[in-house]
């Protein structure tokens, strides 16, 4: 897979950005970066994506929003923590994606069909109105809005996992959805 990647002045950089990402509780250390690529050579899925975890931080602390929050790095960490553990900065790289993640998705620069973003939306909305999320539903939603012929083939799994009593199509909720959503709110307006 080839990726486009294009010259930047200084002044075309984020460096509000940058800012946030290293204000951070899991990025304060990322200043200590010292690019060894440890977190990249650990990572079992760094093959596949289009900038190594040492990329992304490097490009974070920079300024370079667009490329961090459209990559597909930050949705295909597999969140196995080996760039965490291996860091000889004890950077914790894993909760910082995670934070990107969040980021990308409130601003909108996620892979518009992109499964991992699409369902983190949902699972969202879900617990928004339910309190909890219904896995059948989640998944139909899911796939729906993000590849509608995947769906088709997993239907013989559904089948499968809804005949063994693994998943239902009866809603979950809970009793005190107005206390979640006051605790939802408050989370919110913290983060804004």
């Amino acid at each position: 897979m080839e990726f486009k990647r294009e010259i930047k002045y200084e002044s075309e950089l984020d460096k509000d950005f940058a800012h946030w990402i290293t204000s951070l509780p899991a990025g304060e250390k990322m200043k200590e970066c010292i690019q060894c690529g440890t977190c990249s050579g650990s990572c079992p899925v760094s093959v596949y994506m289009d900038y190594t975890p040492r990329e992304i931080i490097g490009m974070a602390r920079m300024g370079f929003k667009d490329e961090v929050l459209k990559s597909y790095t930050i949705w295909l960490c597999a969140s196995c923590y080996n760039c965490t553990v291996y860091c000889p900065m004890k950077i914790k790289i894993t909760d910082l994606m995670y934070e990107l993640k969040q980021r990308a998705i409130r601003e909108g620069y996620y892979p518009k069909r992109f499964t991992v973003p699409v369902m983190a939306k949902e699972f969202f909305k879900m617990v928004r109105s339910a309190g909890r999320s219904t896995e059948s539903y989640l998944l139909l939603k899911t796939f729906l809005k993000s590849n509608p012929m995947k769906l088709l083939s997993m239907t013989s799994l559904g089948l499968k996992l809804f005949k063994s009593g693994r998943i239902g199509l009866k809603k979950e909720k809970i009793r005190s959805q107005k206390e979640l959503n006051t605790i939802l709110d408050s989370i919110l307006q913290e983060e804004s």
